[in-house]
């Protein structure tokens, strides 16, 4: 019998599906990993915002977690947004137990626009807590800007952002998303042994991008549970997030979600924006 190769996401909820654990189990199937999820918040949000959030309490995080790692032990782990210093605590105790794992954090703290969606103290906590702890991490500028205190105008910027997220902060390779950069959607990848890695594709001018960061850092973790090296899980990850935007679905009345199954439909004119 084949490998089933597992991957695990500690995350909030999407009730719409286009970001947190449901794009992430999404992502894992699409990928060919099997998904198993920890809830650490109930998050009312559509591709319009977020409506109202519930944050569970610290031992339901944690019987969630030991259900999962008692049984079926995971290949990968990836996490979103960790809302509290609290769960960040517990989180950083359990990742560290576990044994020939990738750990995948996504910092998920500064929106699209730069605007924070966590406070400074539990941006601080994310930086000493979850960050050290990374095989890769995978802001975005506006939070690689918040993780190392510095501004990112270029492509030289991202790699000297990554390059101190590993080297000072301690995590084993950064990926720094460039969406929010003018030109080509570039991302610039740095592991500990100091190689750089560039990735352009072409951009896709859209509205639907609801859930692109989860997306990406979850087929990251997919990737890294079968086994791939950190800087192929990296180059395939970008592949499944660019086909995931620029085959638009038009869903929604805000920012829409990606296409999961974007890559099955390589070849193919891609759909233009529905903006009514």
């Amino acid at each position: 019998m084949a490998t089933i190769y597992r991957a695990l996401t500690i995350a909030g909820t999407d009730p719409t599906g286009g970001a947190g654990i449901q794009a992430d189990l999404k992502t894992f199937q699409e990928r060919e990993v099997y998904g198993m999820s920890v809830v650490t918040s109930l998050v009312a949000q559509n591709t319009t915002g977020v409506q109202d959030i519930h944050h569970l309490p610290l031992d339901f995080i944690e019987a969630q977690f030991q259900s999962v790692i008692t049984d079926i032990y995971p290949n990968a782990v990836k996490t979103g947004m960790i809302a509290t210093p609290e769960m960040m605590s517990l989180l950083k105790e359990k990742i560290s137990d576990l044994s020939h794992t990738h750990y995948v954090c996504d910092p998920v703290m500064m929106a699209k626009n730069g605007d924070a969606l966590l406070s400074e103290e539990v941006r601080a906590h994310l930086r000493h807590t979850l960050v050290p702890l990374a095989s890769i991490v995978t802001p975005n500028i506006a939070e690689a800007e918040d993780l190392v205190e510095m501004t990112i105008d270029t492509r030289k910027d991202m790699q000297q952002a990554a390059t101190r997220i590993v080297k000072e902060l301690g995590a084993h390779s950064a990926v720094v998303k460039g969406g929010s950069l003018a030109g080509e959607a570039v991302d610039v990848f740095v592991d500990q042994a100091g190689a750089v890695l560039e990735l352009d594709v072409p951009r896709t001018e859209t509205r639907n991008n609801h859930g692109t960061g989860c997306t990406f850092s979850a087929a990251i973790c997919a990737e890294l549970a079968k086994g791939s090296e950190l800087s192929d899980a990296v180059q395939t990850a970008k592949i499944f997030i660019s086909d995931a935007i620029a085959y638009q679905l038009n869903l929604g009345h805000g920012h829409g979600p990606t296409n999961h199954w974007g890559h099955r439909l390589q070849g193919l004119p891609h759909p233009q924006t529905n903006e009514e």
